[in-house]
C-alpha cells in the first residue's frame, strides 16, 4: 500500500487541522501509469521534495469554477489546482491558488478526499497526494488571475464535467489528465453519494 509521506509543504499537523476544520476526507490508495515526458514533467514542479497537490471544487450555486491550461483545447477543463506555499495551511494555499487560478474568493466547506497514487512509468515511479475540497464561491469575478497558467476559465455544471468534458479528457491520450478524471469520478461520487452538489 502507498503510504503518505509528511514533507516541508504539508506536514501531519496541517493535514489534522483541515480535518478537524472540514472533516475527514475519504482516503483512497491508486497507481496510475503516466508517460515518461509526464513523470519527468511532475518532477519539475518537485520545488523543495513538493510531492502534493490541492485540488478544490468551486461551486456557485449549481455550477462550478472550471480552468483550461494553455497546452490544452477546449474543452480539456478542469478542478482548479496547485501547491502550498511552504508555511501555508491547506485553507490559506487552497484560498490562494483559488485567487490565482479562477479570480474567486472561496469558503472551504468539506475535505472530500486524501489520494495518495503512485505515478509508474515502465520501471520509475513517483509518489503523489492529491488534497481536495469543496468550496463556495464568496467574492470576486470568474477570470484567472495568473495568464501564464491558466488560459481560459469557464462555469460549469456537473453533467458536462461528468460528460462531454470528461471524455475529452480521455480521449486527450495523457496519462494525467486521466489521473484528474479518476479524482473527478471519486470527488463527485461523494457529493452526489451524499445529495450534496452544491453549497447550499
Amino acid at each position: 500500500m502507498i503510504s503518505w509521506v509528511p514533507s516541508m509543504y504539508v506536514g501531519a499537523e496541517l493535514v489534522e487541522e483541515a480535518e478537524r476544520r472540514f472533516g475527514k476526507p475519504q482516503v483512497l490508495h491508486l497507481e496510475h501509469e503516466i508517460g515518461g515526458d509526464e513523470l519527468a514533467f511532475v518532477r519539475v514542479t518537485q520545488k523543495h521534495g513538493r510531492a502534493h497537490d490541492v485540488t478544490f471544487f468551486i461551486f456557485d450555486n449549481d455550477h462550478l469554477a472550471l480552468i483550461r491550461k494553455p497546452m490544452f483545447q477546449r474543452p480539456i477543463y478542469r478542478a482548479p489546482s496547485g501547491g502550498l506555499n511552504p508555511g501555508e495551511s491547506l485553507e490559506e494555499g487552497v484560498k490562494r491558488e483559488a485567487l490565482e487560478e479562477t479570480g474567486l474568493e472561496i469558503e472551504l466547506e468539506r475535505y472530500l478526499l486524501r489520494i495518495h497514487v503512485r505515478f509508474k512509468s515502465e520501471d520509475d515511479y513517483l509518489d503523489w497526494t492529491s488534497h481536495v475540497f469543496k468550496a463556495r464561491a464568496a467574492g470576486g469575478h470568474l477570470e484567472a488571475r495568473d495568464k501564464s497558467e491558466i488560459a481560459e476559465t469557464i462555469y460549469g455544471t456537473i453533467e458536462e464535467l461528468q460528460g462531454p468534458i470528461r471524455q475529452a479528457l480521455l480521449e486527450s491520450g495523457g496519462g494525467l489528465l486521466a489521473y484528474r478524471v479518476a479524482l473527478t469520478d471519486a470527488a463527485v461520487e461523494i457529493l452526489q453519494g451524499t445529495g450534496d452538489q452544491s453549497p447550499g
